[in-house]
């Protein structure tokens, strides 16, 4: 019989008692409380769990589901999903966790599913620390919260505002190159984004990205199949993920995020350094963003991403390490969810060599990064193609 390697096994379960009813409680306490008797049957404590699958059905927290479970047990994974398969999620649970271990993202994984059933639905029963912490005190929504990350970074590093200006001014010139941009033909110097609004202070309007319209999709296959294509075959070399926090209450360092062991693991992955990669495709939400993943990714030591800049020759793609070269999502834009997709689809093709009027010479190797809620949820790819 074949398995997959390394071969798998289920080492803890928990169950809770049925009942027709519940009386006040929320659906994110029964997660908790079955996870806890699991981990308990498996002789393990929440952070020696590295990988959580998690169904849809958490009705007090409809978005970043997998990072308020993680967050409320204690787990910080290096792999997380929602799992929406109705009455076949719990069994597709258990084959994925297998995958995640196979492809050496995680090692434990717990796999859970819950629901309640209060008599005066809806029950807005939920502790999470968001809501208790957060949103009382005015960190409600991505702004105020992102303007927190940067006068933390700020203040550690003493870094000027002209340095985050900097990348944002970057991204607009990228834009330039690329007729299907947003802001295609509405450059912005470092002055200019330094004199737009300041929506949050620290951050300028021209620092927080355009919601926009619009979708991107990727095919991925074997390489053999991949070969025999129309296209170069461009190659997953490495990949990392990993979950810190959810509320920015909750975060374990205010200058550094989860892409630092997510990019670490993808590089180890792929055999590489940051400095051997060709094209930083970074998810840049926010200036600030962009500044701590060039740090975490360990171009330069915290607080000198405006030298390094500099040093670099800018963000465009005659850099040394070009940087988001289709003008990133402070330049195209950011399609809600696909912004992210965007950077992965930006990184295909310049690795094909289809982007003639902003072509990165040689260009072998590409570095794309995620980014989830407040610079709580991370994910690190290593793209690349054969010479």
């Amino acid at each position: 019989m074949k398995h997959l390697a390394p071969r798998c096994a289920i080492c803890g379960i928990g169950e809770l008692k049925p009942q027709r009813r519940t009386d006040e409680v929320s659906t994110m306490e029964l997660l908790i409380e079955v996870s806890a008797l699991a981990a308990e049957d498996a002789g393990l404590s929440p952070a020696e769990i590295d990988g959580l699958l998690v169904g849809p059905q958490v009705g007090e927290t409809p978005q970043h589901v997998p990072a308020t479970v993680a967050e409320y047990f204690g787990m910080q994974p290096t792999m997380s999903n929602v799992i929406d398969l109705g009455g076949a999620s719990g069994p597709g649970m258990i084959w994925r966790a297998a995958g995640a271990i196979a492809a050496g993202q995680c090692e434990t994984v717990l796999c859970v599913l819950g629901n309640h059933r209060n008599e005066d639905p809806p029950f807005a029963k939920n502790r999470n620390p968001i809501r208790e912490f957060d949103v009382p005190f005015g960190a409600s929504g991505a702004n105020p919260s992102y303007a927190l990350l940067m006068q933390a970074h700020m203040a550690a590093f003493d870094c000027r505002p002209e340095d985050y200006a900097a990348i944002a001014a970057g991204s607009r010139a990228n834009a330039q190159l690329n007729p299907d941009a947003i802001f295609y033909g509405k450059p912005a110097s470092v002055d200019e984004v330094l004199a737009s609004p300041v929506v949050a202070s620290p951050l300028h309007l021209f620092e927080i990205v355009m919601p926009v319209a619009g979708g991107d999709a990727v095919i991925v296959t074997t390489a053999e199949r991949a070969a025999k294509g129309p296209h170069k075959p461009v190659e997953l070399w490495g990949a990392g993920e990993k979950i810190t926090h959810r509320a920015v209450s909750q975060a374990p360092d205010l200058t550094s995020g989860p892409l630092k062991p997510s990019i670490a693991r993808a590089l180890h992955q792929a055999g590489m350094e940051a400095r051997d990669i060709d094209f930083l495709s970074l998810y840049d939400c926010y200036t600030i963003m962009v500044a701590a993943t060039i740090e975490d990714a360990g171009l330069c030591a915290p607080g000198e991403f405006g030298d390094w800049l500099n040093d670099n020759g800018g963000m465009g793609p005659d850099a040394h390490q070009p940087i988001n070269t289709h003008g990133g999502q402070l330049g195209f834009g950011q399609p809600d969810l696909a912004g992210g997709m965007t950077h992965v689809v930006e990184a295909v093709r310049q690795l094909r060599g289809d982007t003639p009027n902003r072509q990165i010479r040689n260009c072998m190797s590409a570095l794309i990064t995620g980014n989830g809620a407040t610079m709580s949820e991370a994910v690190a790819l290593v793209l690349g193609v054969e010479g």
